[in-house]
């Protein structure tokens, strides 16, 4: 298989960490999307010209957490994508609300205080700033007090779940996500970046 990629995607990066929690051997075919040449290819293979894409054999297959039910669906025995219906949809309900919410509004404080000024696009907007860090604030609330009685998402072992929202954190200082003071929280983050699925996927 292989997974069309770039190590600044915090999405790509979901898809990378499950493929290294279920033993999975990806082709890496990095994608720059500097590059006219890349992008161009890219569209042929994604109408939205987005990363992450896996290709397997004749199937192509986008959007990240599709590609991360893909994976544990064709692995037999994986535990990170239960089969029970409740405890599937529990973890399908933060997949979705890492997606719809939680990942968009950190990559608007990711694309102002972090990419803005690297491609030249001047300085961060501090209204849309201040806007973005209050809902996140919201956000990480909600994330806090469910994580205050338990050390993952979903039942008693890392998921899908866990994957799919923590992705983005790995812009936490650089983008200035101001998720401090939920100490529930970081100590969940903590607890995952001790794992080799968050080690080994790191950009060299």
């Amino acid at each position: 298989m292989h997974l069309f990629h770039n190590s600044l995607s915090s999405n790509a990066r979901r898809v990378l960490m499950v493929a290294e929690q279920l033993g999975l051997p990806l082709d890496i075919v990095n994608v720059d999307l500097m590059s006219e040449g890349d992008r161009t290819r890219l569209h042929e293979i994604n109408p939205n010209g987005k990363l992450p894409v896996l290709q397997d054999g004749n199937f192509l297959l986008w959007e990240s957490c599709a590609i991360m039910q893909y994976l544990c669906d064709i692995t037999p025995g994986q535990q990170l994508y239960p089969q029970d219906a409740r405890v599937r949809a529990d973890v399908n309900r933060w997949l979705f609300w890492g997606s719809q919410h939680f990942a968009e509004t950190v990559s608007i404080l990711s694309f102002e205080n972090l990419w803005k000024g690297m491609i030249g696009m001047g300085e961060a907007d501090p209204a849309e700033v201040a806007r973005a860090e209050g809902e996140l604030r919201k956000l990480g609330a909600v994330l806090d007090a469910h994580l205050a009685q338990r050390d993952w998402l979903v039942g008693e072992a890392v998921s899908l779940a866990d994957i799919a929202v923590v992705a983005p954190l790995m812009y936490l200082g650089q983008a200035r996500l101001p998720l401090g003071d939920f100490p529930n929280l970081m100590r969940w983050f903590d607890r995952i970046r001790q794992l080799d699925l968050w080690k080994n996927t790191e950009a060299g």
